[in-house]
């Protein structure tokens, strides 16, 4: 009986392991850690978080941030990474984002506004999974080029 338990213990751990480890690593809270991020131009936002949840629909993004200047901004989409354009609500830059799988803990994904290319994000999960990292380059809706690093820590 002893080894009969001990048997699904170790049965039961593998498959958690083997779930855990297929779980999308960006699923999750992220909070801004800005002693870490560069904004190119500045300032940097006064708060800013990231939500990920994984269903069968892909991934949902819903993205808070608080402007140095108080303005709020509720960004939200859901997508898949096929490189297909997908809507995005509440942003002012961009209102589609395509997606594509670089790695198990990276996606590059291209954003447009009204068709047109406006920027592209690099985002990478560490390997510990408790850092996200989003590297972006484009110009924003005011004609302003930018070119932005935000480190974000797992809440």
């Amino acid at each position: 009986m002893k080894t009969l338990l001990q048997t699904v213990g170790l049965a039961a751990m593998l498959a958690f392991t083997t779930v855990a480890a297929a779980a999308n690593p960006v699923v999750g809270t992220w909070q801004l850690n800005v002693a870490k991020s560069k904004f190119s131009p500045g300032p940097a936002p006064k708060a800013d978080t990231r939500t990920y949840t994984e269903s069968a629909d892909g991934i949902t993004m819903i993205w808070k941030s608080v402007a140095a200047d108080g303005k709020e901004v509720n960004v939200k989409s859901t997508f898949k990474t096929a490189r297909k354009d997908h809507p995005v609500t509440g942003s002012p830059n961009f209102d589609t984002l395509a997606v594509k799988q670089v790695d198990s803990h990276t996606v590059h994904s291209t954003q447009k506004k009204g068709g047109k290319v406006i920027g592209e994000t690099t985002r990478t999960v560490a390997k510990d999974g408790k850092e996200l990292t989003l590297a972006s380059k484009g110009t924003g809706a005011d004609g302003v080029a930018y070119d932005t690093v935000m480190v974000y820590d797992r809440k």
